[in-house]
């Protein structure tokens, strides 16, 4: 028998041609397009909308002087150093208010979009065997990395235009609208660089996505810190991505030279992942996984255990995140009514009275973390989805492991991580809030009123558990529950929504501890109804086929 050599790109020498590097890049750009030509679309045109919707927002807080001047003082103090350093508040204006304060959200959505995108066609295909048998084709070493690269900077470069002409579309000025688009995008570029190096690092794609959300959070905590030390942003902002895209002003005196740091990033961050790729065998990371044991600890004996085990990087994950932003926003508390001059549109969203506007204060703060924590558990389901879907949950279902205790497993851990998570949360966002009001009791109420939200959340557990055992394609469906839960609960008494859309959101029931009282009838009715979605799902995958990809 003979054996036939596979000639591997990488391991020829080192003075090759880079069009032999490169062999195959246009053909493996056009099938990333056509795998993402449904996900990238709806991530721009997500964003894009969510822009439109803030303008709409931001044009109704700023119609009159007053409102004008609530909006100035809030980017003065500590709450709008979180969001940027903000440029113009002297003349402050609605562009300039939506661009320097919610510029921040379309800053991390711009890197979540670029971050997830590059490990889907890297380090997740990968680890599926994709990317072997395309290398076993023409394909040059570097072609896969360079391809996603491409299709990530036209998907910015898209986004970036689609933003301008939002700006546009609503009477802003248009040059400065392309900055503010251009400044979305180079973060996206930034981060789509930074995850080029981190799939090099680990051969786990959740290791990897982590690895690079977390330096997110590292360059918002940067700038935010930064910027908190001096007016317009200290030294310290200008190690934070986030910070340069801030620093190109727009709608102020706009200017573009900040973003060739961004671009400066991106490219080195590229070029060290193309050349740590070379330094490993495809499938394998720099950092070699930690050897297992042999025989599994006897706790891990059930599926319960497991489920526990497969969440439990996610689940502290999330609890340390939520619990750093409870207390950084808990803390802020006192600044809401620390003023002589207070807006109509202030009050109406922070409970309608000046005498309770901290306590209207943290019930939003309250409802933001309870819906940011129903993103976890969307992601706890969808990762039950994928195991299932790479083949690894039908090995387990063939022995004496029934499906209902296999997902029943997953629902349970994702519950009580929940309960934990808020626990954490509400007692951190209530200790901040305390140390800055000075006000022990706020430990309490504030953590109750987090728990307190805690059957609402678990409705959109049911949701997408029912979405899973019935229609496991559309499980994605639960995204739009979210974002409306959170928009809605956020802005709707300032958009004056009618009852009956807000009354759509599973956590509207609850009530708005710790500003009034826990509605605890409605706590039982949607503990009912979480559990009887929860249920139907059960049943419905005890029924339906297994896929696999």
């Amino acid at each position: 028998m003979t054996a036939t050599a596979v000639r591997e790109p990488s391991r020829t020498p080192a003075g090759r041609s880079p069009g032999k590097v490169l062999a195959g890049t246009g053909i493996l750009t056009r099938l990333i397009l056509r795998r993402e030509r449904v996900k990238l679309p709806a991530w721009s045109l997500g964003i894009t909308l969510l822009l439109l919707y803030f303008a709409t927002v931001v044009s109704e807080a700023t119609k009159t002087e007053e409102q004008l001047q609530d909006v100035r003082r809030f980017t003065e103090g500590t709450i709008g150093a979180l969001f940027g350093p903000g440029y113009g508040r002297d003349d402050i204006t609605a562009e300039r208010y939506l661009a320097g304060v919610y510029g921040v959200f379309f800053f991390v959505l711009a890197a979540l979009m670029s971050l997830l995108l590059v490990s889907r066609h890297t380090r997740v295909d990968e680890q599926n065997g994709r990317a072997e048998l395309i290398r076993s084709t023409v394909v040059g070493r570097h072609a896969q990395l360079t391809a996603v690269l491409i299709v990530a900077i036209g998907a910015n470069a898209s986004l970036a235009l689609l933003l301008a002409g939002a700006m546009t579309a609503n009477g802003y000025d248009g040059g400065q609208g392309l900055l503010f688009g251009a400044s979305v995008g180079a973060v996206g570029l930034v981060f789509a660089g930074i995850t080029a190096l981190t799939v090099q690092i680990t051969e786990n794609s959740r290791s990897a996505t982590g690895i690079a959300g977390a330096a997110l959070g590292a360059a918002w905590v940067v700038r935010a810190v930064g910027d908190m030390t001096s007016d317009h942003g200290g030294p310290l902002s200008w190690f934070s991505p986030l910070a340069w895209s801030n620093q190109t002003r727009p709608y102020v005196d706009g200017r573009w030279w900040p973003l060739l740091l961004s671009a400066g990033l991106a490219a080195a961050a590229a070029a060290a992942g193309y050349a740590l790729s070379a330094r490993r065998d495809v499938g394998a990371g720099l950092v070699a996984a930690r050897t297992g044991e042999p025989v599994a600890a006897p706790w891990l004996n059930s599926p319960l255990a497991a489920a526990f085990r497969f969440q439990r990087a996610g689940l502290i994950w999330w609890t340390v995140a939520l619990a750093a932003f409870g207390f950084i926003f808990g803390g802020v508390a006192d600044q809401i009514a620390d003023s002589d001059d207070i807006s109509a549109d202030r009050i109406e969203m922070f409970g309608g009275s000046v005498d309770t506007l901290v306590d209207g204060y943290l019930s939003v703060i309250t409802l933001f973390t309870a819906v940011i924590a129903g993103v976890m558990v969307v992601l706890g389901v969808q990762a039950a989805r994928w195991e299932e879907t790479k083949g690894r949950a039908e090995p387990v279902l063939a022995t004496a492991t029934s499906r209902r205790a296999w997902f029943g497993g997953y629902l349970a851990v994702i519950s009580i991580g929940l309960v934990g998570l808020l626990l954490v949360a509400g007692l951190m966002t209530g200790l901040g809030a305390a140390v800055s009001v000075g006000d022990g009791s706020y430990v309490w109420t504030v953590t109750a009123a987090h728990l307190a939200h805690a059957p609402g959340v678990l409705v959109l557990l049911g949701i997408a558990a029912l979405l899973f055992g019935v229609f496991p394609r559309a499980i994605g469906a639960t995204w739009v529950v979210l974002g409306y839960s959170l928009f809605a609960g956020l802005f709707g008494a300032l958009l004056d929504l009618p009852q009956w859309a807000r009354n759509l959101l599973p956590m509207e029931h609850t009530g708005q501890p710790p500003l009034d009282g826990v509605s605890w009838p409605a706590v039982l009715i949607l503990l009912v109804i979480a559990a009887g979605l929860a249920a139907a799902g059960l049943a419905g995958f005890q029924r339906r086929d297994l896929e696999t990809k």
